[in-house]
């Protein structure tokens, strides 16, 4: 009886100790394009598309106030990931991958304007996250069985929510082309004495899963946007650089031509 009152004692000692607690950290396209503005405004312009499409991809700066929660490293995977599956089409031409240094906090389509120039692009692509976590009491409870007995302490209920998003923009029209957000919620439970760990795991983990979501929906995304680039021309200029598609004459048509003129060569010379 003595062992289950002081197990009792010590659960309504530890669950008055319990608080409520909120982070945020985020990163956001809005607030990098759109300083100024609480919305983005729609650009009527026509996106002008020279295939194929030389492409870039960043990470906007995170926000002002805001604790960075995600590293270089797991920044510049996640945009070689994209990079890949954009690299996967025939209307992308080559893919840079802009290192942060280059992007200003609140830097508009000014800054956008600079990258575009110094690394010649048609399209960027601009990645960011927002992660939100709330600690609480929860209703679990985990118990130790020691030498003398129960240890009961209270569980936290750990929610993390992740959502890590691409927009993609055109540059001479900065309008939107299209955007793919990924997202991740997680629940867990955790001892005060090892909460700070769980967080820290259910973090990286949430950034892994919505990355992954991100991946599944790009590429839907992708497909999506050639086949509309195709069925509405009106929506979209576009125009074939030398080389591609219908442009003036691509390799294969000047491969052909070559073997033709050197059939008619031979057959000349066989004659004279």
């Amino acid at each position: 009886m003595r062992i289950i009152l002081c197990a009792l004692l010590v659960l309504g000692v530890s669950t008055a100790c319990v608080t409520n607690r909120s982070d945020h950290y985020s990163s956001s396209v809005v607030k990098y394009l759109y300083p100024k503005q609480a919305q983005p405004i729609e650009v009527p312009e026509i996106p002008y598309l020279p295939l194929p499409l030389r492409v870039g991809i960043a990470f906007v700066p995170d926000d002002a106030g805001s604790i960075k929660a995600i590293n270089e490293e797991r920044k510049v995977r996640l945009m070689q990931t994209v990079k890949k599956h954009f690299s996967q089409y025939k209307f992308v031409k080559n893919i840079e991958i802009i290192p942060s240094a280059y992007l200003q906090p609140k830097g508009s389509f000014a800054n956008v304007d600079q990258m575009a120039t110094m690394f010649g692009l048609d399209v960027i692509v601009l990645l960011s996250y927002d992660q939100s976590r709330f600690t609480g009491e929860g209703l679990a409870s985990i118990t130790y069985w020691t030498l003398i007995g129960a240890y009961i302490v209270p569980g936290e209920k750990n929610d993390t929510h992740t959502m890590v998003d691409a927009a993609v923009y055109d540059v001479v029209s900065h309008k939107m082309l299209f955007r793919a957000p990924g997202v991740s919620h997680i629940h867990s439970t955790a001892t005060p004495i090892n909460l700070s760990e769980q967080l820290r795991k259910d973090a990286q983990t949430g950034f892994t899963e919505a990355s992954a979501d991100l991946i599944v929906a790009l590429d839907k995304k992708l497909q999506a946007f050639r086949e509309k680039v195709k069925t509405s021309p009106k929506e979209y200029r576009v125009e074939h650089r030398s080389g591609y598609g219908g442009g003036a004459m691509g390799w294969f048509n000047m491969l052909l031509l070559i073997g033709l003129m050197g059939v008619f060569w031979r057959k000349r010379h066989d004659n004279a």
